[in-house]
């Protein structure tokens, strides 16, 4: 593990902090001077490099202000501690817009000083992980099960000149899923084209797909090539097509069947190579029915059917997903890249997100010019995330009540694997938090029965309550299971025999 760089010219604060980092198996390096780490940052030992810097404000050397500004310009995700005085508060606010991870006033009380120490490293930790990830990050991010089937499908058609169709909510990320498609095809080394159906009028649409002639219209100076002639040789993505307009879906329908097409105003037929991915987030089926889209159009797009999943049903990937965003706004921006909080994160994935991976990229943008600290917490996430109380209130009462099962006998409580031992009892009205009150009392009358295997028996019920529920949640399938609640395949296979769940 890299060392704790501690930056102060006071003995006693170097000594107190070194001692009391080594009793916590925290490595640490010292110096006197600003000017001092800067030379050991020249040399370039990344090995022995900081994992987290501490640093005093004012020393004889140089300001630790000027200190965190240059370490930050060599090692941006560098967690900077800025020990301060309390008639440095101006200077600890100066610190916290110059990137400083927090600032520890002095007089500290040293476990509070270590604590904080220690959140720090393991922000570092995650964020030389998230970074590790973030540099081998495919152009598409996710690791939940629907995304890798996603990926598998872009793998397999990979040879392909098949025309696809990808259905998707709108914000899911359905131009990302066309582009890794042509990225991955053998038309890679030709152009992407990419047209929104929907958001050009009717009137123009025709043009702007086909082209136009000197003299079709009023206003047509010249010879115009359209998206078709555009993506000659490479990929034509046509998102919203389930928009189209009846008339424009005869002539796409007689493009693909013949490969042939004719400019507006036009007598020369153009060939047309050109492999077409559509979207869109409308159940075509159904339109077919209400008369509205072709039904050989439909079947002709329809040859290979691509579903992107909603961001809900993919909520292992927001951490990831958030990382990268809060990167890409802060490069956008030309500032400091923001962490997030795990506690920040756990509210994102209560959010519904109805704008998908677009309104996810939305919050992250906001939170990177509106977010007041380095360190993305809940109550700085927007007010959309954010249940209203009334909301919460609601949610509350909604909530089924449970309690605890009390066994009949103290045998029933050592019975892991029966279902009384883990039901869910109707017959009294509790708080939604009301499981550790009612654990409480389970502990208390078991306790008082004088068994000496209360610790066993509680933890395998609350064991086998948890991965049942999990993977009740997955509909039985283990591994996705293990994943959401954290623990590795062989865990849950082990506990699910070791408990009788079998």
């Amino acid at each position: 593990m890299k060392p704790i760089w501690i930056v102060d010219d006071d003995q006693s604060i170097r000594f107190v902090l070194e001692k009391a980092l080594l009793r916590e198996d925290l490595p640490t390096r010292s110096f006197t001077n600003p000017r001092e780490v800067l030379q050991a940052l020249e040399s370039g030992d990344d090995e022995n490099g900081p994992q987290i810097l501490v640093s005093d404000i004012r020393m004889p050397g140089g300001s630790g202000l000027d200190l965190l500004t240059k370490v930050k310009e060599k090692l941006p995700g560098l967690p900077v501690i800025i020990m301060t005085a309390f008639s440095d508060l101006d200077s600890a606010v100066s610190a916290f817009q110059g990137g400083a991870f927090e600032y520890l006033p002095k007089p500290f009380d040293l476990p509070k000083a270590i604590e904080l120490i220690r959140r720090a490293v393991e922000e570092s930790q995650r964020e030389e992980v998230a970074e590790e990830r973030m540099a081998a990050a495919p152009e598409m991010l996710g690791q939940a099960p629907a995304m890798q089937d996603v990926f598998r499908a872009i793998g397999r058609l990979s040879q392909s000149n098949v025309t696809v169709m990808i259905t998707g909510e709108s914000g899911s990320g359905k131009e990302l899923v066309a582009r890794a498609l042509h990225k991955h095809s053998p038309r890679a080394g030709g152009p992407f084209v990419a047209i929104n159906t929907a958001a050009i009028p009717k009137d123009l649409l025709e043009s702007e797909l086909f082209g136009h002639e000197r003299g079709a219209f009023t206003g047509a100076q010249t010879m115009r090539r359209g998206r078709f002639e555009q993506a000659e040789g490479g990929t034509l993505f046509l998102d919203e097509i389930g928009d189209m307009p009846f008339d424009l879906q005869t002539r796409l329908l007689r493009v693909l069947s013949d490969g042939h097409f004719y400019r507006v105003g036009g007598h020369n037929a153009v060939k047309a190579n050109v492999r077409v991915i559509a979207a869109t987030h409308q159940d075509l089926e159904q339109r077919v029915k209400e008369g509205a889209f072709r039904e050989d159009l439909f079947h002709r797009l329809n040859v290979i059917r691509l579903r992107l999943p909603a961001l809900r049903e993919r909520l292992d990937d927001i951490p990831m997903l958030a990382r990268h965003f809060l990167q890409q706004s802060a490069k956008q921006l030309g500032v400091e890249p923001k962490r997030i909080s795990d506690a920040a994160l756990t509210r994102l994935a209560t959010f519904g997100f109805p704008g998908n991976v677009r309104q996810l990229e939305n919050i992250c943008h906001w939170l990177t010019v509106m977010a007041p600290a380095q360190l993305i917490e809940p109550k700085d996430l927007p007010p959309e995330v954010a249940p209203s109380p009334t909301e919460a209130a609601a949610a509350r009462a909604a909530t089924p009540s449970t309690e605890v099962a009390k066994p009949a006998t103290p045998d029933a409580a050592a019975s892991t694997g029966s279902p009384a031992a883990i039901a869910t009892s109707g017959t009294a009205s509790v708080g939604p938090r009301s499981w550790e009150s009612g654990l409480e009392a389970e502990a208390l009358e078991l306790l008082a029965s004088g068994r000496h295997d209360v610790w066993d028996a509680l933890t395998k019920r609350f064991e086998s309550k948890l991965i049942l529920t999990a993977l009740a949640n997955t509909r039985g399938r283990r591994i996705e299971a293990a994943q959401k609640l954290g623990i590795g395949r062989n865990t849950i296979t082990r506990k699910i025999q070791e408990l009788g769940l079998e």
